[in-house]
């Protein structure tokens, strides 16, 4: 079983983005597994949930973020799909942020 933890870095600013929900899904289903807020450093941990290897979806809910420091939305989400693996033991995902764009690495 893994762990997980992410955080949001908004580039135009090269600061933290707080306040972004976050959720967790099995890709491809519906039912919400996990769910969190970024907080002042822009990060979400996950600490209460373990990830069986699997495929899953974390969805990061950008729209009133984007709504107040960009006074535009033209992503109102960005969703992340990746694959956990037995023998990882914690996966950490960052979202680089801006107006108009998104991206993400695997984080460590």
């Amino acid at each position: 079983m893994s762990t997980l933890s992410c955080h949001v870095l908004d580039t135009s600013q090269g600061q933290p983005a707080t306040g972004i929900p976050v959720e967790l899904y099995r890709f491809g289903e519906t039912t919400l597994l996990a769910k969190g807020v970024t907080n002042a450093d822009g990060r979400c941990r996950f600490d209460e949930l373990e990830l069986a290897p699997d495929c899953y979806c974390l969805r990061f809910l950008v729209e009133e973020y984007c709504q107040s420091q960009f006074k535009q939305v033209f992503f109102p989400l960005a969703d992340v799909v990746f694959n956990s693996q037995a023998e990882q033991a914690h996966y950490h995902i960052p979202l680089l942020l801006s107006g108009y764009s998104y991206s993400t690495y695997r984080g460590s």
